[in-house]
């Protein structure tokens, strides 16, 4: 909702001052000027980029219109269903979760948990270090290592998008000038018509410039920045789990070991103590 908000303020804010300049709209229509820049920007990204990283930038795409699912409802229910599988380890040994592990959608341990089972990559991240500690070969540094190797993996990997839509955002001034330099030279050409309508063509030509910055900074640069946060968002519930699981490891009860998960989590959705302390209790009660 925020990204349409936006781009209408943008919109209105660049084409509402126009107007009141005394400007017509007529003359920013160019769709001959669209068709270059926008032509040369697709092109020029098919050739600086792999299949993969086209592929996950059109996939991330769509979720710039969706608002994030990492709120505190979600943290409160990761942290709980954390609590409850070492409570269970603390008291039924490791081995008694090597079931839930490999179908965690019909565990009655992670079942009753949707918003954290839904998410297959952080069930995937939780999976796989809950079966290392269950195998009893490696410590608590050779984990951690591990994961930070991973977490640093799914960073670039997550990045990739953003990155795209940087580079992308970063030529469309200059296709502008590109499409810009092209109406120049048509208008070049013809300059024994009249001086009225060689203005019109110098108007249309300058429309290039004008529309690669204002698609750069206010359409697509924006968007790199929005696809930065979402994975900064999601790389927190991953930390959360590792911070929570080596606490464990290192020997810390089931409630401290979540404390030290809750931590790292930003303050705008992290819940206090209490609260946390209130949820899980709820969760025993059901």
């Amino acid at each position: 909702m925020l990204v349409i908000v936006g781009y209408i303020v943008v919109c209105g804010s660049v084409f509402g001052g126009f107007i009141l300049a005394g400007g017509h709209m007529a003359v920013l229509f160019q769709p001959i000027e669209l068709l270059m820049i926008g032509g040369a920007a697709v092109g020029a990204s098919l050739v600086g980029n792999n299949s993969k990283t086209i592929k996950a930038s059109l996939k991330a795409l769509p979720t710039i219109f969706k608002g994030s699912k990492y709120n505190k409802a979600m943290y409160m229910e990761l942290m709980t269903m954390l609590f409850d599988v070492l409570t269970k380890i603390r008291k039924e040994g490791l081995m008694s979760i090597e079931g839930d592990i490999e179908k965690p959608e019909e565990s009655p341990l992670f079942s009753k948990y949707t918003l954290v089972v839904s998410d297959h990559h952080l069930m995937e991240f939780l999976g796989d270090y809950l079966r290392l500690m269950v195998s009893g070969n490696m410590d608590a540094f050779q984990i951690e290592n591990l994961m930070d190797n991973e977490l640093e993996t799914h960073h670039h990997e997550g990045a990739m998008p953003a990155h795209f839509m940087a580079k992308l955002g970063d030529g469309l001034p200059a296709f502008g000038i590109v499409a810009a330099v092209m109406g120049v030279v048509h208008t070049m050409e013809s300059v024994g018509i009249p001086p009225a309508e060689l203005g019109i063509l110098i108007a249309k030509a300058l429309v290039g410039t004008f529309l690669g910055i204002l698609l750069a900074y206010g359409f697509v640069g924006p968007i790199s920045s929005l696809l930065e946060q979402k994975l900064e968002e999601s790389s927190k519930t991953f930390q959360c789990v590792k911070v929570t699981l080596l606490a464990s490891l290192n020997g810390y009860a089931p409630a401290l070991s979540v404390e030290f998960g809750r931590k790292v989590l930003y303050s705008t959705e992290r819940p206090t103590f209490s609260e946390l302390e209130e949820h899980i209790k709820q969760s025993k009660s059901k």
